[in-house]
């Protein structure tokens, strides 16, 4: 799961594309664009992105970003304008086979699956992918499979540690997956990046495996220069018919790299010579460019906006005096300005929507429900009556705040909270120190501003990293300390359950039994916006993730 500040946000989205996360819903494909996408031409990613790695095994890539028109997994996600992203098989048959009270998931291979050099994909390879994943030296992808996979604890990956009995292969298209518990999201674990296929003949040197991967989707590196450029060009091996997930539509996709991102949107902007052909998949459009876009309806109609996006929340520390009484809890739900927060970060078209619940648009489980109903602009006298009633006054607080770009935020809520009697006293911090604060295990903070948005688009994401009591200090992320025996259980039942509309309502049940404890009080679901050139179409973002899938994008002429 990805831990955003809003800022943090952008340079997150870098990193996921280039190495590749209701109201003025804008999410049409091409952003207002209208012609159709043809066959051929070069697609240009604009970059801030110094390096790109397309090791599998190091990535923290989302399903829909570039890594995946070189490399392809088990499964894969396909999206559409207003949905929520959809598991498809992508190597495999079909999404899984679930066993063994849901511990043992099976998967086949589609015939005739072929690496971009002729050669034949089989089982083996993608056993030998994900064991490299255990490898230290490779560390820094997503682990998700780490701690299900029986025995994923303590092995070392397949340099020192030899093979993994827990994922069998009887035959070159069979692979078994054996977990240590039920685990009913493992179809959308098997999308990521550590399960794409590496034949270990060509893992010669690990080290820089990543700059030239033995491609199995679409497109195949031709040539990388780290700090400049990257170069893709067609897999003559790729097979379009086996393949649901790309369209595989350009020729080439080149990424320049190292670029500053006012010089991205400025040339966007433009959209002169190949930057008609050209986009952003992660830089945002900042709040200081938002007139100049905004006044410009040729501009406007290129830019892509995301329907939802991150939750970004006030987190409430549940174990410091102050805040341990559910009933002052409760009381800063109505005492926060919502909408002075979503002023601060842009409004409602490009800042986000005003958020009252956990699990986000675009994920199985919402649903739509605002338990305290507070006004958007909060209502300090009702917090004061409940202060009064709990029997508090003279409440002190201290938020910690990112020093960079998290004070506009801070400051709206501490305006918000003065109006219901509370003093509030900013704390800014660096984004590293300020990391070490709330996930450590002396946290001398009551409030901190935090945002998520899950690596996959399942509740789990939403509610397991942030509320449950396992994820409390040690750099876990529940940072409003909450621990709730009834909820761990509620969570542990939900993440078991392999049938996802079964899930999906276990979800949001917890979401309501969390919110009635109040350690959090939402905020807004965070917009992205992202420019594109004219001649670039199929370009949009869904409600998840609020990020485009560079997997379908084609070019007009």
């Amino acid at each position: 799961m990805k831990h955003l500040t809003r800022a943090v946000a952008v340079a997150a989205a870098v990193v996921l594309a280039a190495a590749a996360c209701n109201a003025n819903d804008k999410s049409t494909a091409g952003g207002g664009s209208t012609a159709a996408a043809e066959q051929g031409g070069t697609f240009h990613v604009l970059s801030t992105s110094k390096e790109i790695s397309l090791d599998p095994a190091k990535s923290q890539n989302l399903g829909t970003s570039s890594i995946h028109l070189v490399l392809r997994g088990l499964n894969s996600w396909k999206t559409d304008p207003g949905k929520a992203a959809e598991l498809v098989p992508d190597l495999a048959t079909d999404t899984g086979q679930v066993s063994d009270g849901g511990k043992t998931w099976t998967y086949k291979l589609k015939p005739g699956l072929k690496y971009a050099d002729g050669s034949t994909i089989v089982a083996a390879d993608i056993k030998y992918g994900i064991e490299r994943s255990f490898a230290p030296e490779l560390s820094g992808g997503l682990g998700y499979h780490k701690s299900l996979l029986v025995g994923g604890d303590k092995y070392q990956g397949p340099y020192k540690g030899g093979e993994l009995a827990s994922i069998e292969t009887p035959d070159d298209t069979t692979i078994v997956f054996k977990l240590n518990k039920p685990y009913g999201d493992w179809p959308w674990i098997v999308s990521m990046p550590a399960f794409s296929p590496v034949p270990k003949k060509a893992d010669t040197d690990p080290a820089h495996y990543g700059e030239k991967p033995m491609a199995s989707g679409p497109y195949q590196v031709e040539s990388y220069t780290p700090g400049s450029k990257l170069v893709l060009v067609r897999n003559p091996n790729w097979d379009k018919s086996t393949d649901q997930a790309r369209t595989g539509l350009p020729d080439s996709i080149v990424t320049d790299m190292g670029l500053q991102p006012d010089v991205v949107n400025q040339r966007l902007i433009a959209d002169a010579g190949d930057d008609k052909f050209a986009a952003s998949t992660g830089v945002s459009v900042p709040a200081a460019l938002i007139p100049t876009v905004s006044g410009n309806p040729a501009v406007k109609a290129r830019v892509a906006t995301s329907p939802s996006g991150a939750l970004q929340y006030l987190a409430m520390n549940t174990k410091r005096p102050a805040l341990a009484n559910v009933e002052v809890r409760k009381a800063i739900q109505y005492a926060v300005d919502k909408q002075a927060v979503q002023v601060a970060e842009g409004g409602p078209e490009y800042g986000g929507e005003i958020a009252t619940t956990l699990i986000t648009p675009g994920i199985d489980g919402y649903n739509k429900y605002d338990l305290y109903e507070a006004p958007p602009a909060g209502d300090p006298e009702k917090a004061k009556q409940m202060l009064a009633a709990a029997g508090v006054s003279n409440l002190n607080l201290v938020l910690a705040a990112d020093n960079t770009t998290g004070l506009g935020v801070a400051q709206a809520i501490q305006q918000g909270l003065k109006r219901a009697g509370i003093t509030v006293t900013i704390k800014p911090l660096d984004s590293e120190p300020l990391s070490d604060l709330i996930t450590g295990n002396k946290p001398d903070f009551d409030l901190t501003v935090s945002s998520w948005l899950p690596d996959f688009p399942s509740a789990i994401g939403n509610i397991q990293p942030l509320f449950a009591s396992s994820e409390i200090g040690n750099g876990g992320y529940n940072i409003s300390r909450y621990s709730n025996p009834a909820v761990d259980t509620a969570i542990a039942a939900a993440t078991a359950e392999s049938d996802g509309t079964k899930a999906a309502g276990l979800w949001g049940a917890v979401d309501k039994q969390i919110m009635a404890d109040a350690p959090i009080v939402p905020l807004i679901y965070a917009r992205n916006a992202f420019l594109h050139g004219s001649k670039v179409q199929n370009f949009y973002l869904p409600p998840y993730p609020p990020y485009p899938n560079v997997l379908i994008v084609g070019l007009s002429k």
